[in-house]
């Protein structure tokens, strides 16, 4: 089924879905009611967008007819199976991340890769680091820890700043927005039942390919727009020194989604502001390590769940219908649990060893990982509840089969839904797991490649133009002493251009990929 347009779902959707209970006006008026409900609270009350999301789906349910018990019920519904299948991923991710922060693996990704630039390769070195260290962090852990490199960086080669920033803050961004294990591609996948080894691997396509564009290409156009003096943040004590294993602790405050915090401003200010105060602080309780892992363990490490993944979806592309026990063995590794799970485990082994971690010290790290994603694991949680109240008051099933007698894209269509919730509400998580749960119907039409292409779609839109309402604004900002139209001519432009690149690619993934 080509994926450019949807004219002959109709009849398919409406045939797969039962009619609803009231006019399609009213269930489409609650589905509109309760995302600005969600989107006033978060923007302008400033409420977590946790009760923003409950509130919001209470709201749609009982509109459309749902009594207030039963709202509840499908919210609870929702929300258990989403953090079921999403919020130990989470954990697992958030446990990985720290272990590579802590333990200096970050450092030695970076520092071996930069070193070996000429000035002229540095821009895409940055990229890739970028790229690499955001595959398995959180966007804020890995921006704190890459903050001080970058200074570094443009001190020594005499780039301009923006020349070295935009290319690894576009890497970390683009991981954020395409690639599992980040929060919102996993809770997505999970809405729409993805497959996820296909997702990943189109994502990363995407995710490099929009990388190239919006960082080492975009950042000659910004370093002239933007002609931003180096900071003397992190000048004193070494900019290598600071990037160093407490990294991952500075952002702890900020990890709850890409601007799904009440105040993001405070938070950016604070981080900046106290930044190297902090680190030194950090180190201080935990002195760094002697050693640090080596550079080609800690890539093997970070690049392992992403391998197991994948190696779980080769067989199935290449044979559907292959029942050998082998593959049998390849699907049970390459779950997404198991291959988080061993991929913690091999770093506790390979990293913490690596630098010298004592046990004791190593499970500290790990159990340090969790009180900071308590928020991510609720909002999430509550997206999947926003999505159940739709789909059992049947509103879900209208506007799937709006979307098939519109014959409008579908790819599209999701795009400009993760556009429009992302820019009111700031917030990248929010708009992904709330635009999935709106477009879940039609994704049972579509084949395999293209539920994954719907969920990079939606990436893709969740990305678009971050502004003062997201928590990633600030950062960048006040990390680089920016002015806010500077902050616009090159945060949100870069935000912006990933987005349209994002979305253009998979629209071209479309043609070939049915």
């Amino acid at each position: 089924m080509a994926l450019s347009s949807l004219p002959a779902l109709a009849a398919a959707a409406s045939a797969a879905s039962t009619a609803p209970a009231h006019s399609d006006g009213r269930l489409i008026f609650s589905a509109l009611l309760g995302m600005a409900v969600i989107i006033v609270l978060i923007t302008w009350v400033k409420l977590h967008p946790f009760i923003a999301l409950l509130a919001g789906s209470l709201v749609a349910g009982v509109t459309a007819g749902l009594a207030p018990t039963d709202a509840v019920t499908s919210f609870s519904n929702g929300f258990g199976s989403t953090s079921a299948s999403v919020g130990t991923l989470i954990a697992l991710g958030a446990m990985f991340g720290k272990l590579l922060a802590d333990s200096g693996g970050a450092d030695r990704i970076v520092d071996t890769l930069v070193s070996r630039a000429s000035v002229q390769a540095l821009p895409w070195i940055m990229g890739l680091v970028g790229a690499i260290i955001g595959l398995p962090m959180f966007f804020e852990v890995g921006l704190v820890l890459l903050v001080p490199v970058i200074m570094l960086v443009a001190r020594r080669s005499g780039l301009p700043l923006m020349r070295v920033a935009v290319p690894a803050v576009a890497g970390l961004s683009a991981m954020h927005g395409f690639v599992p294990p980040h929060p919102g591609p996993l809770a997505a996948i999970s809405v729409v039942h993805a497959n996820l080894g296909v997702t990943l691997g189109l994502g990363v396509i995407v995710a490099l390919i929009g990388v190239i564009i919006s960082g080492p290409v975009f950042s000659r156009f910004v370093a002239r727009w933007v002609p931003a003096e180096i900071p003397a943040l992190f000048e004193t004590g070494g900019a290598g020194s600071a990037a160093g294993a407490g990294g991952g602790t500075v952002a702890s405050a900020d990890q709850a989604g890409r601007g799904a915090v009440n105040t993001p401003r405070t938070a950016a200010l604070n981080v900046a502001a106290h930044g190297d105060e902090l680190l030194q602080a950090d180190r201080a309780a935990h002195p760094a390590a002697v050693k640090r892992p080596g550079f080609w363990p800690t890539l093997c490490t970070i690049l392992l769940p992403a391998a197991l993944m994948l190696l779980a979806a080769i067989p199935d592309i290449i044979d559907p219908n292959d029942k050998a026990a082998w593959k049998t063995v390849v699907d049970f590794v390459g779950t997404p649990l198991i291959a988080l799970g061993i991929a913690v485990l091999v770093a506790m082994v390979v990293l913490g060893r690596g630098a010298g971690f004592s046990l004791k010290r190593t499970s500290n790290v790990v159990a340090g990982s969790l009180q900071p994603i308590a928020g991510i694991f609720l909002i999430v949680g509550a997206g999947g509840g926003f999505k159940q109240v739709l789909v059992d008051t049947k509103i879900s099933a209208v506007i799937s089969n709006w979307a098939a007698h519109s014959g409008f894209s579908v790819l599209l269509l999701a795009w400009l839904v993760a556009v429009f919730i992302r820019v009111a509400t700031g917030s990248a998580t929010v708009a992904t797991i709330t635009t999935a749960g709106i477009l879940e119907p039609v994704t049972h039409h579509l084949s395999t490649p293209g539920v994954s292409l719907l969920v990079l779609a939606i990436g893709a839109g969740s990305l678009f133009f971050s502004h003062v309402n997201d928590a990633g604004f600030w950062l960048f900002k006040e990390y680089f002493g920016l002015s806010i139209g500077q902050t616009i001519k090159s945060w949100s432009l870069l935000e912006t251009l990933l987005s349209v690149v994002g979305i253009l690619v998979v629209l071209a993934m479309s043609l070939v990929i049915h």
